[in-house]
């Protein structure tokens, strides 16, 4: 009976170690919904993957977001108010196409969430909204940059593929706080995939955190992609439309002990305008670094800047390894950027930048 109960006692430790470890990784399942791909009833769709648990054989549920009404919500904001607090399973809230006109806040109480459209028609699928930084509340204070985010997502093991999120503020040169963010993500272990990301002046707020873009879309003019996490950008379209003056990457790294930065590895980078930054040094320690990437000829020549704070040539690490393209001759550089050699870039190349090992399963 001894071992019997021993036996027993250490099934159940297994047991529970299992459901612990349930949303430890991020898989492809967790940014797919399952139906048929014939099926283009979506009101069909909808009463097959109502709130329940999944049948895929993992532990998720569905919210289908549909404004017409046929699904579990009208809108986005409200299908996340239904995931549980401190939710433990994944979450997989489905948008039906449509363009949907509204501020959306995934709170850190949330986590294991995915926004899922169509991944081969992400501009069907729409979140729109129009906050910039000199817009007031009702009190009369500031917005301020953050909290313009069309989409902001605090929460960890968040997930989205096959929409669009944008900001649709567009910044006149010159002009009071134009800062208008689409999306703010500052929870930890995110993975977008075919995502398009579009404003002007800081589109993307890479605020903190370990974050995957694989394949998304991303368009902006002055510092379109800012902020102090640890992201790997694979195989990302980065298209500028500054007309004169811009930025690509505006990373605030503030100290050399901090294992945060901005990774480009195969990208694109093409534009309409002409001379804007790959990156500038927003903080004293930035880094950003461009791997194989293709790059137009819409770069200025000296290709970085150190936001006129000269100390910060010491100590920002900007690098580019095997790039190709005009905008890619390194001729007039600034001489504190870096052509990285392969054992510089080889930190910078792969998913290891972000400690995929421990969290990806891609």
């Amino acid at each position: 009976m001894d071992f019997i109960r021993m036996a027993s006692f250490l099934l159940l430790i297994i047991c529970v170690s299992g459901v612990k470890g349930l949303g430890k990784y991020i898989t492809w399942d967790d940014i797919k919904i399952h139906y048929q791909d014939n099926d283009q009833d979506y009101k069909k769709i909808t009463e097959r993957l109502s709130f329940r648990n999944g049948d895929d054989g993992n532990q998720s549920r569905v919210i289908v977001v549909d404004q017409s009404g046929h699904g579990d919500s009208r809108t986005l904001q409200a299908a996340v108010e239904m995931v549980p607090v401190n939710n433990s399973i994944r979450v997989k809230i489905y948008i039906l196409p449509g363009v949907y006109r509204e501020k959306v806040m995934v709170p850190a109480s949330k986590p294991y969430i995915s926004f899922i459209g169509d991944p081969n028609h992400a501009s069907e699928t729409v979140l729109s909204w129009h906050d910039k930084a000199s817009d007031r509340y009702k009190d009369g204070s500031e917005l301020g940059t953050y909290r313009t985010a069309s989409v902001a997502v605090e929460s960890d093991y968040f997930c989205a593929s096959g929409i669009t999120i944008e900001n649709t503020v567009v910044a006149v040169p010159g002009g009071y706080k134009m800062q208008a963010v689409a999306l703010r993500i500052a929870g930890n272990k995110a993975v977008l995939y075919r995502v398009r990301i579009l404003g002007t002046q800081d589109t993307l707020l890479d605020e903190t955190g370990s974050h995957y873009f694989y394949r998304c879309y991303i368009q902006g003019s002055v510092d379109f992609i800012f902020g102090n996490a640890r992201s790997l950008y694979k195989e990302c379209s980065l298209h500028s439309v500054a007309d004169k003056y811009g930025a690509i990457a505006a990373h605030h790294r503030n100290s050399e002990g901090e294992d945060t930065g901005f990774s480009f590895v195969n990208c694109s980078v093409t534009g309409s305008g002409l001379a804007i930054f790959l990156g500038r040094a927003w903080g004293n320690y930035s880094r950003a670094v461009y791997s194989y990437c293709d790059i137009d000829n819409i770069i200025d020549p000296s290709g970085w800047s150190d936001w006129n704070q000269p100390w910060r040539q010491r100590t920002a690490v900007f690098g580019e390894y095997e790039c190709r393209g005009k905008g890619a001759d390194r001729k007039k550089r600034v001489s504190w950027s870096k052509s990285f050699e392969f054992e510089e870039a080889l930190h910078f190349l792969d998913t290891d930048f972000i400690g995929g090992k421990d969290w990806l399963r891609l």
